[in-house]
């Protein structure tokens, strides 16, 4: 009897072994912060990461401007709207062009609480694209949580400008 129980418990003590040390994917192992989906993740999609990289301030001045959030909140705003669908109409001129859509958040909340909220926020303005006739593998969603502020302050001023989703262009 007793050899039984010794058994029992050193192949309790493999199995609870070998689970503790292949475990889930920890979001921080996540190279770049970046979140795939059904088109796979970022790599697949054949962009070249640091190379013909433009973002809308360089190549388009003041055309695409970042969504902004509500406090606490992934929902578009009925006001931001128009900021999606002028990324939207850029796209359909421009069939080669792909985009990344960041997720930031202000610095509230725990790191991951704050890395889920962007890629929320991310998902949020990837879904508006998708409904307004961009192709899902042409879009990839990516959270960077309150890593990459836009604006360095610690008042309510500042975290409204950092609770935003921007446009990162690939051609």
């Amino acid at each position: 009897m007793m050899k039984k129980q010794v058994s029992f418990f050193l192949s309790l003590t493999v199995v609870l072994l070998a689970i503790s040390l292949t475990g889930c994917k920890s979001p921080g192992k996540n190279p770049g912060g970046v979140y795939g989906d059904e088109v796979g993740g970022l790599y697949d999609m054949g962009i070249p990461l640091g190379e013909d990289r433009f973002t809308v301030g360089n190549e388009y001045p003041g055309m695409f401007a970042p969504v902004l959030f509500a406090y606490d909140s992934s929902q578009v705003a009925a006001g931001e709207r128009a900021k999606i669908e002028a990324v939207a109409g850029h796209l359909k001129q421009n069939s080669t062009h792909l985009v990344i859509l960041e997720g930031h958040c202000n610095e509230r909340g725990s790191r991951e609480y704050n890395l889920a909220l962007g890629e929320r926020r991310a998902l949020a303005v990837r879904t508006y694209l998708i409904g307004l006739g961009i192709a899902s593998d042409r879009t990839q969603t990516k959270s960077f949580g309150e890593e990459n502020p836009s604006a360095p302050g610690h008042d309510d001023g500042s975290w409204s400008q950092n609770r935003r989703g921007e446009f990162v262009l690939y051609y």
